[in-house]
């Protein structure tokens, strides 16, 4: 059986990003779950003044992130068999992650994402996503006589059968006694707290940005409690996903930082002030860190500043896996 450190379970894609200043950002703070709105005129074309091609999705970034921090690290993905695929086994390698798990899929191309953002001066950025062959995961029957992970990191699960795959995953950590850290997927989110709470009950570390805090907790409170002011309280959001199980709950805010709360003590770690040119990644990056920090330090606190600065790292390039620290760079922060 081969042990590791980490395997990194969801998304692979190619990231093509568009900069334009052709988008309009529109204020919309009546609607919790959408605040601001990326428009663009019908039927026109849009030319970008910069674009960029990398790679990029939930599992293939925290992959990278693990690695560079000394994990030992396996990614479990689902690739077609194209040049996409190629460029994305070839990082891998590249990175010392643990190919031996890839999925290919002759039937779908592998995932692809369309990013728009304004400028790089902007934080923030809207992507189309074609999830491909990502949509056909699924976890090897005998996954848990093969492999051996202390961790589990689960990011975005697509495709009809997401719900198959994800009673996949939390089965596999409670046969091998992995522990979980999750980041959920838009799909995740959407299913809401009835379909997710007894994966919530055996989840070691959430990890939500403050919009999927939002909608989470809007689809299990009753409606009294849907207070729109407390409902944009992040101290308030931590309680309410405390309570549904989770040993830890990390909510991110972007420039703002982000809050944990362990049900002993909520933590605030601010955001680091860096030269922005690209939030692509950020949340992969931030997660990932954590799970290292808690691991190596035992400490939520420290390991809240390795994510800040790992997540600030990664604000300054383009691409959501240019930028990521090494565990040598992370130790030297107090």
């Amino acid at each position: 059986m081969k042990k590791v450190d980490v395997v990194t379970i969801g998304g692979a894609v190619r990231d093509i990003t568009f900069y334009t200043d052709a988008v309009k950002i529109v204020s919309t703070p009546q609607n919790l779950t959408s605040q601001r709105l990326l428009t663009v005129e019908y039927g026109t074309k849009v030319y970008p003044t910069e674009s960029y091609f990398n790679l990029g999705g939930g599992a293939a970034n925290s992959a990278i992130a693990f690695a560079r921090l000394g994990f030992k690290t396996t990614a479990v993905v689902r690739l077609g068999k194209d040049e996409d695929a190629h460029d994305i086994f070839c990082r891998f390698q590249a990175e010392g992650i643990d190919t031996d798990f890839l999925q290919y899929d002759s039937r779908n191309h592998t995932g692809i994402s369309f990013i728009i953002s304004r400028s790089k001066k902007d934080r923030d950025y809207t992507a189309f996503v074609n999830r491909g062959a990502n949509n056909h995961l699924a976890l090897p029957k005998d996954l848990s006589k093969q492999l051996a992970g202390r961790w589990v990191y689960l990011t975005s699960l697509g495709g009809p059968n997401w719900p198959q795959a994800l009673t996949q995953v939390f089965n596999y950590s409670q046969t091998t006694g992995a522990k979980i850290a999750w980041n959920p997927g838009q799909m995740q989110i959407q299913a809401g707290k009835k379909k997710l709470e007894k994966f919530l009950a055996q989840t070691d570390v959430l990890i939500l940005n403050k919009d999927e805090a939002i909608e989470l907790v809007l689809s299990g409170v009753r409606t009294g409690r849907q207070n729109p002011t407390h409902l944009n309280r992040p101290v308030y959001l931590l309680n309410i996903l405390k309570e549904w199980g989770p040993k830890i709950v990390i909510i991110t805010g972007g420039r703002k930082g982000a809050w944990a709360f362990d049900g002993k003590q909520i933590i605030f770690q601010k955001g680091r002030h860096v030269k922005t040119v690209d939030t692509t990644g950020v949340g992969d990056a931030f997660g990932s860190t954590v799970v290292v920090g808690l691991t190596l330090t035992k400490d939520l606190k420290r390991a809240l500043r390795w994510a800040a600065v790992n997540a600030a790292s990664v604000c300054t390039q383009v691409g959501a896996q240019n930028g990521l620290l090494t565990i040598n760079d992370l130790k030297k922060v107090q």
